[in-house]
């Protein structure tokens, strides 16, 4: 499954998007390496698919993502192994920021320089979030030890 044809089958469905994707879609997402971004409430960037988390963004915020996932907020970390594991992770990794009402009529929509395709998600006939999907692949190899 392809990145456009995923944004196109999943284009026009309803807030909440956590209800609305099926989980046929989520299977295919995951098998062929697709992670679906999409807004919850006015605080979450969720993702679905390939990788599976949250990100908390009250107000907009910048993710950071590599091929193993989400990587955790600098202020949160406390490990030292953590840490390490951050600073490794960080130089490979992609922005995606969240855009909190940044666009005339959506409440979410998102920034990132890695290639992907849009869908818009819906709250009744009004415009909630543009939501994005890309390949587990564009965001470059796994970091290894």
């Amino acid at each position: 499954m392809l990145k456009e044809y995923l944004a196109a089958l999943l284009d026009g469905i309803q807030y909440p998007a956590d209800r609305s994707i099926t989980k046929d879609q989520i299977e295919a997402a995951k098998a062929a390496g697709l992670v679906i971004v999409f807004g919850a409430s006015d605080d979450l960037m969720e993702l679905e698919g390939a990788i599976r988390d949250e990100f908390g963004c009250y107000d907009g915020g910048t993710a950071l993502i590599d091929a193993e996932g989400l990587l955790p907020e600098r202020e949160n970390i406390e490990d030292d192994d953590e840490l390490r594991e951050y600073f490794k992770r960080k130089p490979m990794a992609r922005k995606i920021e969240a855009l909190w009402c940044k666009e005339d009529g959506y409440s979410w929509t998102y920034s990132t320089d890695i290639p992907h395709s849009t869908f818009d998600v819906l709250d009744g006939e009004d415009h909630y979030c543009r939501g994005i999907v890309f390949a587990l692949a564009d965001l470059g190899p796994q970091v290894t030890s």
